[in-house]
């Protein structure tokens, strides 16, 4: 993922929300901010408590070309989706 910090991040809040709902949410919002994501000046956050999300977002943004990072807070997950690290 890059670590830009030129790049504005897009919170989208998820909390309370089952999947297929946060991962509807996620790609209207990957579809929606595609140009700024693909460039680079975005990135987008997603904020969950649903342990489904975990797999399905990831998944989905990666299958569209982008890099998810989870992490684990003491009340919620945040998934961090951009574009994928050019140095590895």
């Amino acid at each position: 993922m890059s670590n830009d910090p030129q790049s504005r991040i897009i919170q989208v809040d998820m909390r309370g929300q089952v999947c297929p709902s946060t991962l509807l949410v996620a790609m209207d919002n990957l579809n929606r901010h595609g140009e700024g994501l693909q460039s680079g000046a975005l990135k987008l956050l997603i904020i969950t408590d649903n342990r489904e999300a975990l797999h399905t977002v990831p998944a989905t943004a990666e299958n569209m070309g982008y890099a998810a990072r989870i992490t684990k807070t003491t009340s919620h997950y945040e998934i961090l989706i951009g574009l994928p690290d050019q140095e590895r």
